[in-house]
């Protein structure tokens, strides 16, 4: 691998940098402040080391902070992708195929809600449906409105994550840009998807932050994923992010993030949801892409009843390096989680998966799992799956498992006796593996879509 070339012109990651985004975009000073306090953060921070569990595996010396600056404008001669999701939901079913109930609605339906898109941290797109807006539904870039709702969002917007946990995290909470809000009233149903779109051009860089907040008793569908960037061996790309979902009392919030980056990408995120008395969570999310990544996506099960389903598809390939460190986090009584991550890997790519359910003394009546199995593609890839419990309770029903293993030689020949080339067995053996996940994703573009992203990337079995 090479390391990242000079960054193009742009605001660097420092105080001179902070001080010119901060003159680019007005905010109010209860958003300022807050970067402030990340700025400091910042400044005292170094790098992550190995002798952190969550960094221990993830090899940082090619990494050089210098090298990467906000860009003042998109590239020149960069192309908006449209999005793998938005691309299957066009394609596909309309929303009245998989909305949260069985009204007939008109064929003709918009497919999607509200549509924001970023290149290199700059919007280009930023709209939602007139409909929901009069509902009171806010949804769009973060510089328009979390001026105007700081009532709904400021207890949540940069309080969900910590923010000083990391370099990274810091550095994501001072110069976070082209953020998207999605905020549903209480009692509000949402039946059509929202999409975000964030991406980057080769030697690009992204900071953005997705904030989610659901009243009590609300329901939406929030599709994310982010694309471009370079390929192995190129300038690349670097991506600090960050996302907040906060699931109110009865609220229900189908969430669907795909890191789909080029494999030239630096990807470092902080990913955590709140769910609330009865509120339920649907959370999906696919790593395809990146030359690393280092993701903690954590669950905090925080009202009595409260109910999460985390499924994670995951494909390597080439030297990938990605590693995902989960937590499933009861803090209240009567609370279930299920989370199933499956990956598959080629060539000498690598997966790390480090889950944890952390059950609190109080979190009685706690029903936890946590599954993750690999698919090891080729001799040379490698698979690491550490599940973990910490139980301080004392009437609780937690459980989890990891496997790895080769694809099973009988089934490949099996498929090829009756006349499907080796490369088609291939396929069909993964896409048998990943059919578990799959069925847990309750929209049928976005299962087809995941899919066939995945069965493409398949070119061998060595």
């Amino acid at each position: 691998m090479t390391t990242a070339t000079a960054p193009a012109p742009g605001l660097t990651f420092d105080r001179t940098g902070f001080d010119a985004l901060l003159a680019a975009h007005p905010a109010p000073d209860w958003v300022t402040g807050r970067r402030r306090a990340a700025l400091e953060a910042l400044a005292a921070l170094g790098l992550p080391d190995r002798r952190s569990e969550n960094w221990m595996r993830t090899d940082l010396r090619m990494f050089k902070p210098q090298a990467w600056a906000l860009r003042a404008a998109p590239a020149a001669a960069a192309a908006m992708p449209e999005g793998l999701l938005a691309a299957a939901i066009a394609a596909g079913e309309t929303a009245a195929d998989f909305s949260f109930d069985d009204a007939p609605r008109p064929a003709a339906a918009t497919p999607l809600a509200g549509r924001f898109a970023s290149l290199d941290g700059h919007v280009l797109r930023d709209e939602v449906a007139p409909a929901l807006a009069a509902r009171g539904v806010v949804f769009g870039a973060a510089d328009r409105v979390l001026a105007d709702h700081a009532a709904a969002l400021a207890p949540h917007w940069f309080s969900v994550i910590d923010a000083q946990s990391d370099w990274f995290a810091a550095l994501h909470a001072a110069f976070h840009r082209a953020s998207a809000v999605l905020y549903v009233p209480a009692g509000v149903r949402v039946t059509e998807p929202l999409h975000v779109l964030s991406a980057i051009s080769a030697g690009g860089v992204d900071t953005s932050h997705v904030l989610v907040v659901l009243g009590d008793g609300a329901e939406a569908t929030l599709l994310t994923e982010t694309a471009g960037g370079g390929p192995a061996g190129s300038a690349g790309g670097f991506h600090c992010g960050g996302t907040e979902i906060v699931v109110g009392r009865g609220a229900f919030l189908r969430m669907v993030n795909l890191q789909n980056w080029n494999t030239g990408v630096w990807h470092f995120a902080r990913q955590k949801a709140v769910v609330h008395e009865n509120g339920r969570l649907q959370w999906t999310l696919g790593a395809l892409g990146s030359r690393v990544s280092q993701v903690a996506q954590d669950v905090a099960l925080a009202g009595r009843g409260a109910d999460a389903q985390v499924n994670g598809v995951m494909f390597t390939e080439g030297r990938q390096h990605l590693v995902y460190n989960t937590l499933q986090h009861h803090e209240a009584p009567g609370c279930k989680s299920d989370l199933l991550y499956k990956g598959a890997l080629q060539d000498r790519s690598r997966l790390v998966w480090r889950g944890m359910i952390k059950v609190d003394k109080a979190a009685q009546k706690t029903d936890g799992y946590q599954r993750n199995d690999n698919l090891m593609l080729s001799t040379e890839a490698r698979a690491d799956s550490i599940p973990g419990l910490e139980i301080e309770a004392d009437d609780v029903r937690c459980t989890h498992g990891a496997t790895s293993g080769r694809v099973d030689a009988e089934q490949v020949f099996y498929a090829q006796a009756r006349g499907l080339t080796a490369d088609e067995a291939a396929r069909l053996v993964v896409a048998g593996f990943f059919q578990q996940v799959f069925d847990r994703i309750t929209i049928p573009p976005v299962r087809e879509a995941l899919a066939r992203a995945v069965t493409s990337r398949i070119r061998r079995i060595a």
